[in-house]
C-alpha cells in the first residue's frame, strides 16, 4: 500500500480552495471551494465558484451543461422518454402572465441567469431535465426515474454575495450579472437560505455607520470584497466569510459585536484576506475573529467539520438522497475493499465505511485531507485511512503493489476524471465502480472510455440538486465484464 503520502485518522481535514466568483450553477471543481469540486453543485445566479481543484471543481455549484430544450420539431413528436410530455406553444397572454409571475418570484431573475428554469413549473423542470438525461445514458442503461425535490425552494446552504458600489457610492451587494462583473443588487433569493440572506443584507446596513467601503475592482479603492454565509442545515450553526482586501479592518470587534447583536445566531465570524487581482473568491489568509472558526453540520448520521474553504453539497436534503443511491449502488456486504476516489472531506466514504471491511480515500488537496482525517476521529471511525495524492497516481501504486480493490467511489470534478486515472482503473479492475457525477456531458465521455476497457452500465438516476437551475447530478453503477 502506498505509504510515502499517507495520513492516519487523526490529522487533519479537507478544505476546498478560493471560490472564484460564481456565474452559473454548483457545482463541482477539485475538493476545495474554489475552482476543484461540484459546490456542489450550481448555484444560483449562474454562478461557478472556482475551485482550483473543487477538484479539478469550477465551482462547481455552479452549472451543468446548458440542458437544451427539445427543438419545435421534436416537440410535435410524442415523447417516448418516461415522465416527459408534449409541450404546446403557448399564447401570447399565458407568456404575459408567465413572466408576471417570474418577476414575482424573482424581480432580477432576467438579469442574474442563475435560475435558468424560473419560468417553468417544478413539474416541467423534472420532466425536462429527465428527457437530457435519458438522451445521454440511452446508449448505455435505461434511468430511473429522476430525484426531485420536495420543496425545491431555498436549499442552498451556502450563500455569497460580491459587493460593490453604486454611482452614488452606496454600498451594494448581490451576484455578478450574468457573463459579466455588473453586480445585480439582491437582498433575498429564491434558492438562496433566507437567514443567510437576512444576515449579508444586515452587513451591508452596517457598513455606512463603521465608514467601511466596498472593494472596487477597476481602483483597488474600499476593503469589503465579498461576503460568504455557511448554514448547517440540521445543527443551525452559521459562520460568516468577511472577505477583504487588506487584513487591516477598521473597529474590528466593534463591528462583530454590532453584527452579533443583529444575528445572535452567528456561531463564528471569519476574515479572509484577498488581496490579488483576481476572480478567485477566497484568498490565502484567514483569520478567526468570532467562535470556533468552522461551523459542523449533520448529514446522514455523521457529523462533520465545515471550515470556509471546505467543499460540502450545498443542497443537504438532496444530498443524502444521492449517497443513499450510491451507497445502494455500490452493494456492500461488509467484506469489501473500499477506495474512495476524490474524497474531499471523506463524506461518502465515511458513509460506506459502515457496510465495507476497510476503506481508503484519497484527495490532492492537503487541506480537504486533514478535514477528512479530522471528520472521521469526530465520528469515530477507525477502519478508514486517507491518503494526500493524485487519485491517478495513487491508484496506480495500488496496482503495482496488486493491492485488491473490489469497489470504487468516484466523485470527481465536473472537468471529469483524467485518462491517467481511467487507465488505472481498468489496471487495478475493481468489480463495481459507483461513479457520482455533476457534469452529465463529462459522466458519459468517461463511461465511454470505461465501456472500452471492458465495464458495463448497470444502473443509473438523476437526482436534482439544483431546482430552477438547468444542473443535474448523476450516480451511475458500472460493473466489470466477466
Amino acid at each position: 500500500m502506498p505509504r510515502k503520502e499517507e495520513l492516519k485518522t487523526g490529522n487533519g481535514k479537507r478544505v476546498s480552495q478560493g471560490e472564484a466568483k460564481r456565474k452559473n450553477p454548483e457545482q463541482r471543481g477539485t475538493n476545495s471551494e474554489g475552482r476543484s469540486r461540484k459546490d456542489a453543485g450550481p448555484g444560483v445566479r449562474d454562478r461557478r465558484e472556482a475551485f482550483p481543484e473543487d477538484r479539478g471543481r469550477k465551482d462547481a455549484a455552479l452549472g451543468a451543461r446548458n440542458w437544451k430544450e427539445a427543438s419545435p420539431e421534436d416537440r410535435s413528436r410524442k415523447s417516448t422518454v418516461p415522465g416527459a410530455r408534449n409541450q404546446r406553444d403557448t399564447s401570447p397572454k399565458d407568456k404575459k402572465q408567465k413572466k408576471e409571475t417570474n418577476q414575482n418570484l424573482c424581480p432580477v431573475a432576467a438579469k442574474c441567469g442563475g435560475c435558468q428554469w424560473i419560468n417553468k413549473s417544478y413539474e416541467e423542470q423534472l420532466r425536462a431535465k429527465s428527457t437530457e438525461f435519458h438522451k445521454l445514458m440511452e446508449p448505455y442503461c435505461r434511468p430511473e426515474a429522476i430525484i426531485g425535490m420536495e420543496s425545491p425552494a431555498h436549499y442552498r446552504n451556502k450563500v455569497h454575495a460580491a459587493f460593490g458600489e453604486d454611482r452614488r457610492h452606496n454600498a451594494v451587494s448581490g451576484i455578478y450579472e450574468e457573463r459579466s462583473h455588473r453586480i445585480v443588487p439582491v437582498d433575498n433569493c429564491l434558492i438562496e437560505n433566507r437567514k443567510a440572506d437576512e444576515i449579508i443584507v444586515s452587513i451591508r446596513g452596517l457598513l455606512k455607520s463603521f465608514k467601511l467601503r466596498p472593494y472596487n475592482e477597476d481602483t483597488g479603492f474600499g476593503l469589503l470584497r465579498h461576503v460568504l454565509v455557511r448554514v448547517g442545515h440540521a445543527t443551525g450553526e452559521i459562520m460568516v466569510v468577511l472577505v477583504l482586501s487588506s487584513p487591516i479592518m477598521p473597529s474590528k470587534n466593534n463591528f462583530v459585536k454590532a453584527l452579533l447583536k443583529l444575528h445572535p445566531e452567528i456561531t463564528t465570524i471569519v476574515v479572509n484576506v484577498n488581496d490579488r487581482d483576481t476572480s478567485m473568491i477566497l484568498g490565502d489568509r484567514q483569520q478567526v475573529i468570532y467562535g470556533k472558526g468552522y461551523i459542523e453540520d449533520r448529514l446522514c448520521g455523521m457529523t462533520f467539520r465545515i471550515s470556509p474553504k471546505s467543499f460540502y453539497q450545498v443542497n443537504p436534503v438532496q444530498t443524502e438522497k444521492l449517497y443513499a443511491k450510491a451507497m445502494e449502488y455500490a452493494g456492500l456486504t461488509g467484506k469489501e475493499t473500499v477506495l474512495d476516489a476524490y474524497c474531499g472531506t471523506g463524506t461518502i466514504g465515511m458513509i460506506a465505511n459502515r457496510n465495507a471491511a476497510r476503506v481508503l480515500g484519497v484527495e490532492l488537496n492537503q487541506d480537504a485531507i486533514r478535514d477528512a482525517v479530522s471528520n472521521a476521529r469526530r465520528n469515530q471511525i477507525d477502519n478508514i485511512r486517507f491518503y494526500q495524492n493524485d487519485a491517478g497516481k495513487f491508484l496506480l501504486e495500488m496496482a503495482e503493489e496488486k493491492a485488491s480493490l473490489d469497489v470504487l467511489l468516484m466523485d470527481p470534478p465536473r472537468s471529469g476524471s483524467s485518462e491517467e486515472f481511467l487507465n488505472a482503473v481498468a489496471r487495478i479492475r475493481p468489480g463495481r465502480v459507483v461513479y457520482v457525477s455533476c457534469n452529465p456531458e463529462t459522466l458519459v465521455r468517461d463511461m465511454k472510455i470505461l465501456t472500452k476497457k471492458g465495464y458495463r452500465a448497470e444502473k443509473c438516476v438523476a437526482v436534482d440538486m439544483f431546482p430552477f437551475t438547468d444542473a443535474v447530478e448523476a450516480v451511475v453503477a458500472m460493473v466489470r465484464n466477466s
